[in-house]
């Protein structure tokens, strides 16, 4: 892949030839000097103010403490006599005036730590412990007074540089820049102004771009060495042209007196996102800071190796142009990153999730039937869409239930269709449910484990899962990792093995990395990277349409993976809604000043709120006594190209964004975003490029056609939605006359038995009879897919496959009349003859024929008919089917359905018979049907009522003496309470005394 050019090398042609196409002369190593911001008045009044502030605070406290009441300290030793002194008003201002000199020492110290790192230009200021409003308001009183150092060292350059060396040769014209770190620097260019920096960023190019004969002494040279990784700290361009020339954005003329030259470890510097430790940057001439050193004259405080090395570095300033990428074995990625590696391969290949990657899935992918492919292929994705849909699917089922009886809406989801159908079907095929809860239970117990042994979360870039292995990638090392997890191939790797993951239980704690997301596969390993950890912005670049595919399937991910608690997700300009995927979670902004408006408040408040709890980072509030508190992530997905302008100001809030839980991704048409900590690129041919990292992953994708059926699936589950029809009617109706009886009866609801065929021999028996129930419970068919993956999770060849349906084909036989029962519908979807029956179908015919057919208008067919449906009931669905089979029933919904079919069965047995005041007939329906559907509290009212019918006292009780026992800790119901007042009104009485 061709190498990226960047703003300041595209703009510039004359850095690079001539106007006849001749090389230009080398590069001056000193920038022509350019033109700063001047402080404005403002700035100098703020600087007083915050002066005359900090005087007041530090000098005149203490000394109106000293002259008006005294000092703290006793004249002498005190003795036990003063304990027993009488308490007066003078012993209160006494103690006052203690509390008061111990916030003046607290406040002094916060200034001196602030001081201190401003001065010194290197980190973030440290934390005075207990002191957060106190360091925040010594923090910004000494940024308003630094605010005016750069004009003032100007004129005082002993006293700006105090510490640091100075370059005696520097001409008085060339900008100097006082170094401010951390929040000082981001404070100084918010002050600055947007539309300022632009033009300084693009005069900076310019000026360098024009410097092409000269070469500045060897004397007058700068050079800084890139520092390792300190916490969460890692070095970058952008921060070390904050700290040396005052300005973040002038990085790029570090990167272009850098650019291709040799480092020491053989490598080069070919993106101005790439630095390691140890190599060596040559500086502008105007650098400022204790970290640079002039060479080669001389070296103060530099190891004679470093010296040796920066020598020679020296003198590979006239380096050539347009060499390759980076080289060698590099450990660093953009911005200091660890780089994002493959974990050793040590087993037969397994796909990210743990399925084998036998020749039988390969050859049973050659032949998908028309479903999506991109889902077929992302098994998280589609495990978290599926599991999301379900729950939606359930939600409605529930508030259906406050329905009438009858009537309502709801009874049975919408069966999808066209495209719909497919996705679903793929949701099906594709989803790995097991490894999304092994990786939330792995990630929760290495939480709750580090929490254990008092040890903070480590920073994870990114997560492999690979050979149904779990590989964390740190940012950098942190320690021996806590049993059961392992050493990877390196200090930055830990390992769990899936036989390890198998045995963690869930545990109550936070999700330690909830921004974790699926990027694609490469080299049968699936790369899950944490966006909200990444030291700045994730930029993707490549076609619009192939950005939207890798955006849609982010969002889609972050909005129904399994491994996180809550979030926050930001969506600006997607072409589609993906609100209805995750109403709580996510939130479509109109555009990018929205975004920034909202970003910008979000970034204060996130600040204010990690100080005021005294924590450095998101991660500390997700272990030990703090993690109730969450700190959920906040992740911006921005699909739109953002203007120069705009892009400047995410740079501005991504700088501190991953120690404050907030990630960005960013779409542009360039690859060419300022504070771009990882820039990606997507291909047409589905693959998913980050050289500098070391990736070409095949990119897990979510088109838009798959999209708007992903969505479809949702709005049409939505509870809130108005149904255009009788929902509540089943898809399939029995006919339930004498003349309607089935060839081949099976009984699902309780335990599994088939009357009407033989019991198949072999091993293949229980096979087959799973086969068969999931077709009974999909009367509108079932893709052959769909069929394999929920008999074979872990995937099957398609010989395999077809052997078993031919033997199911043969299994079911055929009508009187010739017809197979087990047909292949227009879609290749297979369904089943109606003369293959479930009781599960004739319960759902009875009913739907008692309530609203034949039933509705005759009350001795509808108490017939309810009764019928009733004695179907035996117990939970297939209630003794074997451990380890049916998997796929996690993914129905039949669960939630068939409790309420017989809850709603026995209700309106229970109002026929009441009608005649039949009050033990009615306890008698209800008692079946509590049977299957015990947390039904519409059954327990209903018996209320009926016991109380009856009018013994005791009787209704000993019911209500029941029903506390069920409830537990969480007691009674509060509807479940006011009935029994109105029923009993002495019930508490009575139970109590009863004991």
């Amino acid at each position: 892949m061709p190498r990226r050019r960047t703003s300041s090398s595209s703009s510039s042609t004359g850095s690079s030839t001539g106007a006849t196409g001749a090389p230009a002369a080398p590069r001056n190593r000193t920038p022509q000097p350019v033109r700063i911001r001047r402080r404005s008045f403002g700035d100098f009044v703020k600087a007083f103010f915050a002066f005359v502030a900090l005087a007041v605070l530090l000098v005149g406290v203490p000394g109106a403490l000293a002259t008006q009441i005294g000092w703290p300290l006793p004249d002498g030793v005190p003795s036990f006599d003063w304990l027993q002194q009488e308490i007066t008003v003078h012993t209160f201002l006494n103690i006052l005036t203690v509390i008061v000199w111990l916030a003046w020492a607290q406040f002094t110290a916060c200034v001196l730590v602030e001081m201190k790192a401003a001065l010194s230009g290197v980190g973030v200021p440290g934390r005075v412990p207990g002191a957060g409003p106190s360091q925040l308001l010594a923090r910004q009183l000494v940024a308003a007074l630094l605010l005016v150092g750069a004009t003032a060292a100007s004129f005082t350059p002993g006293l700006s540089q105090l510490g640091n060396s100075y370059d005696a040769n520097q001409k008085p014209t060339v900008a100097a820049a006082q170094a401010t770190p951390g929040l000082f620097a981001q404070q100084q260019e918010q002050a600055s102004g947007a539309a300022a920096a632009l033009a300084e960023q693009a005069s900076h190019a310019a000026a360098h771009a024009d410097a092409g004969g000269g070469t500045a002494k060897q004397g007058d040279t700068k050079f800084y060495r890139i520092q390792p990784p300190e916490g969460r700290h890692h070095d970058s361009l952008w921060e070390i042209a904050q700290r040396h020339l005052g300005d973040g954005r002038r990085y790029k003329e570090i990167f272009e007196l850098n650019k291709d030259r040799v480092q020491p470890d053989g490598s080069k510097l070919s993106e101005a996102s790439l630095i390691r430790p140890g190599w060596i940057m040559e500086m502008p001439g105007d650098a400022r800071g204790g970290e640079l050193v002039e060479m080669p004259d001389e070296a103060p405080n530099v190891s004679p190796d470093v010296q040796q090395q920066i020598s020679d570095y020296a003198r590979t300033g006239d380096h050539a142009q347009g060499a390759g990428g980076a080289q060698g074995g590099s450990d660093q990625a953009p911005g200091g990153a660890t780089q994002v590696s493959v974990p050793d391969q040590q087993r037969p290949a397994h796909d990210g999730t743990g399925h084998q990657q036998a020749t039988a899935v390969g050859a049973e992918s050659d032949s998908s039937f028309g479903l999506p492919e991109a889902l077929l292929a992302a098994p998280l994705l589609a495990a978290g869409l599926l599991g999301a849909l379900g729950r939606r699917r359930r939600q409605a089922l529930w508030q259906s239930a406050f329905g009438s009886v009858g009537g309502r809406r709801g009874m049975e989801p919408p069966t999808p269709s066209g495209d719909a159908q497919d996705v679903q079907d793929a949701l099906l095929v594709g989803a790995d449910p097991e490894g999304v809860r092994l990786l939330d239970r792995s990630l929760r117990g290495l939480a709750a484990s580090l929490a254990e042994e008092s040890r903070a979360l480590p920073v994870v870039y990114a997560a492999w899962l690979s050979n149904g292995d779990l590989h964390l990638q740190l940012a950098q090392p942190a320690g021996k990792p806590p049993a059961p997890w392992q050493q990877g191939q390196d200090q930055t790797f830990w390992m769990l093995s899936r036989t390890d993951a198998e045995r963690y239980e869930d545990v109550d704690t936070a999700a330690p990395y909830p921004g974790l997301v699926s990027l694609g596969t490469m080299d049968d390993s699936r790369l899950l990277l944490n966006l909200e950890a990444v030291p700045g912005i994730v930029s993707l670049s490549g076609r619009e349409a192939d950005r939207a595919a890798v955006f849609a399937s982010v969002a889609a991910e972050l909005a129904t993976n399994g491994w996180s608690d809550r979030m926050t997700i930001t969506l600006v300009g997607f072409g589609e809604d993906l609100t209805p995927l995750a109403p709580n979670r996510i939130r479509h902004l109109e555009d990018i000043e929205a975004l920034v408006e909202t970003m910008e408040a979000e970034t204060r408040q996130r600040r204010g709120a990690l100080g005021a709890a005294g924590h450095d980072s998101v991660l500390t509030g997700r272990t030990g006594p703090a993690q109730h508190t969450r700190w959920a992530p906040h992740l911006v997905l921005l699909a739109a190209q953002p203007s120069a302008e705009d892009a400047v100001k995410l740079a501005e809030l991504a700088a501190d964004a991953s120690r404050l839980g907030i990630g960005y991704l960013v779409g542009t048409e360039t690859g060419d975003l300022p504070g771009a900590a990882w820039e990606m690129e997507i291909t047409g041919q589905g693959k998913l490029l980050a050289p500098l990292l070391g990736l070409e992953l095949d990119a897990q994708l979510l088109p838009v056609a798959q999209q708007r059926a992903v969505v479809e699936l949702f709005v049409e589950a939505d509870p809130e939605r108005e149904s255009d029809g009788p929902a509540n009617t089943p898809p399939f109706l029995v006919d339930i006359s004498e003349q309607g009886r089935p060839a081949v009866y099976a009984r699902l609801v309780g335990p599994y038995e088939i009357i009407g065929l033989d019991t198949p021999d072999g091993e293949r028996s229980a096979l087959l009879h799973e086969a068969l129930a999931l077709l009974l419970l999909h009367r509108e068919g079932v893709h052959p897919r769909v069929l394999s993956s929920a008999l074979w999770p872990r995937g099957v060849t398609d010989d395999v496959r077809n052997a078993l349906l031919d033997r199911l084909r043969d299994w079911l036989g055929a009508d009187p009349d010739g017809t197979p029962r087990l047909a292949t519908d227009g879609s290749g979807r297979l369904t089943l003859a109606k003369t293959v029956v479930s009781d599960l179908d004739v319960l759902r015919s009875l009913y739907h024929e008692a309530t609203q057919g034949r039933g509705v208008g005759s009350r001795a067919v509808r108490g017939r008919l309810l009764t019928d449906a009733l004695v179907l009931v035996r117990g939970p669905l297939l209630a003794d089917r074997p451990e380890g089979r049916y998997q796929w029933l996690s993914h129905e919904i039949v669960d939630a359905q068939l409790p309420l079919l017989v809850a709603d069965t026995g209700l309106a047995l229970c109002a026929f018979h009441m009608e005649k005041d039949r009050a033990e007939k009615a306890i008698e329906a209800l008692d079946a049907a509590l049977r299957t559907a015990p947390a039904d509290e519409r059954l327990w009212h209903e018996l209320l009522r009926a016991t109380h019918a009856t009018g013994d006292t005791e009787r209704l009780t000993g019911l209500a003496t029941d029903l506390i026992g069920r409830s537990g800790a969480r007691g009674l119901p509060p509807r479940t309470e006011a009935l029994l007042d109105e029923l009993l009104p002495t019930w508490r009485d009575a139970i109590a005394a009863a004991g």
